[in-house]
């Protein structure tokens, strides 16, 4: 498939773009909710509607394109693993009690899973494409994407501990990662996509572990600033997202 080279160069100069405008920008949602009113639904929806888009891309692209027994399921497998927790486990377990989400945000995230699952999905179903087994960076890939996920879960596990049901206060996260960063969820959800592309080695992969560093790396770096103007006694050594780092 000759056009996907193009289109995914394209995508990863708009992963670029967007890095770079996020830094000056946070995206209202969340703690960093602006004072301008924009349409909201509840947060628990919209993220469910938004997180379960990203495997029906990644079906579709690889439904659109190859036969199914060339497909690569182990990857095939981790993929969708993952959204299943994120769109229908993680909803659930969160204490987001009112929360809201702008509805701006609930589409742009729609369209960027439709782009970013449909992409992979066709890289993995192409003809060209042969997955290969006994690659070192498959074992290492397999091995930080196993690592970012019990980090995240982890982080997952420290966060929802931090709230009785009902409650919206935020307070200081304590243990695990949380150590070093203010934001290991983030940092686990990067190498996780690291880790996967490393795995698959295609450009679609690398393009999604772009995009990824993209939207978290300004996002941690948001939260970071917001917890140290926040809380007095914010611990000094964290990282925002790297730990020693950054």
């Amino acid at each position: 498939m000759d056009f996907l080279s193009p289109v995914i160069s394209i995508w990863m100069a708009l992963a670029i773009a967007t890095f770079v405008v996020l830094l000056f920008r946070t995206a209202p949602y969340g703690r960093h909710a602006d004072q301008v009113r924009l349409p909201t639904l509840p947060h628990r929806v919209g993220w469910i509607i938004m997180e379960t888009v990203s495997p029906l891309a990644l079906c579709a692209g690889l439904i659109l394109t190859g036969n199914s027994a060339r497909w690569p399921m182990l990857l095939v497998v981790l993929w969708v693993g993952h959204y299943v927790y994120r769109a229908w486990i993680y909803p659930f377990r969160a204490r987001w009690a009112n929360k809201r989400m702008p509805i701006v945000i609930m589409l742009s995230a729609i369209g960027f899973n439709v782009v970013n699952g449909g992409l992979n999905g066709m890289a993995l179903a192409d003809e060209s494409y042969s997955f290969i087994w006994n690659r070192p960076t498959v074992w290492v890939g397999a091995a930080l994407f196993a690592a970012g996920l019990l980090v995240n879960l982890q982080s997952d596990r420290i966060l929802m501990s931090l709230r009785a049901p009902g409650e919206t206060d935020y307070r200081i996260p304590r243990g695990g990662f949380f150590r070093w960063v203010s934001c290991p969820n983030y940092l686990g959800e990067l190498v996780e996509w690291i880790g996967f592309a490393l795995m698959a080695a295609t450009p679609a992969a690398w393009a999604f572990a772009l995009w990824t560093a993209a939207n978290l790396i300004p996002r941690a770096l948001s939260h970071h600033r917001w917890y140290q103007s926040h809380f007095a006694e914010y611990p000094r050594q964290r990282q925002a997202v790297i730990p020693f780092v950054l």
